[in-house]
C-alpha cells in the first residue's frame, strides 16, 4: 500500500458550515502529503442545483475560490486544483482513477446542503466503489494543529478471510512507517473464527497485540480504539462486488462511531 504518492482531497466550500470539517481534514492531508512527498489533487465538484439554492456562483467564481482555498496551507506542495461539474461521488471516483490516486482523503459529514450528500450518498459511494484506500474522519472540527498530528498508536479491526491479509498488511506497513504501536481487534462470533484470526495475525503482524472481543461490532471496535487511545483505525472493505461485499454492513457504522480517523482498505 505504501508509499502514498498521489493523494486526492475532495472539498466543498459552497457551504460555510462545512468549513471546519474541511479545514480539520486539510491538516491531516498536509501531514500525509508531507510525510510521503506526495502529489496532491484538490477537487471541487459543482453539483446539480438544489431547490433551496438562492445564489449560485459562476464557474469563474468557483474557479477563483478554488485557487485561493487553502493556498497558504498547501503553498509548498505539488498541488493540482481540479474543478468539474456533475454528480459528486461519480466525479470523485472518476478523478481518483484518472489521476492514479492511491489515497482519497475526505470528511464523513458536514452540515446544511452538503450534509445530505455526505450522509446519504457521497461518502458511502466512494467507500463502496473506490479502488484505493479511503481516509475518513468524523470529528474533524476538533482536529489538532498540524504540528501535533502524530500516529503513535494504530488499531486494526479484522474479520477472518482472504481480504483480512490485505488489511493486516496495510496496518503493518503504516505501523512500521510511523514506528507506531499496533494492536489488532477481532469481534469474535465463534471460537473457531477467533483461532483463524490468531493464526492470521501471527503470520501477517507478528508483533501486534491481538484483542479478541465480543459484542456489537461497530460499538466494540470504537470502544477498543478509545481504550487504546488510537490515532488511526484501519479497517477493510471487501473486494467482492455488491453491497454485502465491497462495503460490508459494519464498515460505515464503524467509521461513524470511531473516535479517531479511519483508513479503509
Amino acid at each position: 500500500m505504501l508509499p502514498f504518492k498521489r493523494i486526492l482531497f475532495p472539498i466543498d466550500f459552497s457551504d460555510p458550515s462545512f468549513s471546519e470539517h474541511s479545514i480539520g481534514a486539510a491538516r491531516y492531508v498536509e501531514a500525509f502529503t508531507g510525510r510521503f512527498d506526495a502529489d496532491l489533487t484538490l477537487l471541487h465538484v459543482i453539483g446539480p442545483p438544489q431547490y433551496n439554492d438562492i445564489l449560485l456562483r459562476s464557474r469563474e467564481e468557483e474557479r477563483e475560490h478554488l485557487e485561493r482555498y487553502l493556498a497558504d496551507e498547501f503553498e509548498y506542495f505539488r498541488v493540482e486544483r481540479v474543478l468539474v461539474e456533475g454528480d459528486p461521488a461519480a466525479k470523485i471516483l472518476e478523478t481518483a482513477r484518472s489521476h492514479g490516486s492511491d489515497l482519497i482523503m475526505m470528511p464523513t459529514h458536514g452540515a446544511g446542503r452538503f450534509r445530505r450528500f455526505l450522509l446519504g450518498s457521497v461518502t458511502a459511494k466512494v467507500l463502496h466503489d473506490a479502488d484505493c484506500p479511503v481516509w475518513t474522519g468524523v470529528h474533524l472540527e476538533n482536529a489538532p494543529p498540524l504540528e501535533k498530528i502524530e500516529f503513535r498508536k494504530l488499531l486494526c479491526a479484522v474479520n477472518r478471510g482472504e481480504h483480512a491479509k490485505v488489511v493486516l498488511g496495510a496496518a503493518s506497513e503504516l505501523a512500521e512507517e510511523y514506528r507506531a504501536e499496533l494492536a489488532v481487534v477481532h469481534v469474535a462470533g465463534s471460537p473457531d473464527r477467533a483461532e483463524d484470526v490468531k493464526a492470521l495475525v501471527r503470520q501477517k503482524a507478528p508483533g501486534a497485540e491481538l484483542r479478541i472481543e465480543r459484542g456489537e461490532i461497530p460499538i466494540t471496535v470504537a470502544c477498543a480504539a478509545a481504550r487504546m487511545g488510537a490515532d488511526l483505525l484501519v479497517i477493510g472493505r471487501s473486494p467482492s462486488p455488491g453491497v454485502a461485499g465491497r462495503l460490508r454492513e459494519h464498515a460505515y457504522p464503524i467509521i461513524r462511531q470511531s473516535p479517531c480517523p479511519v483508513i479503509s482498505v
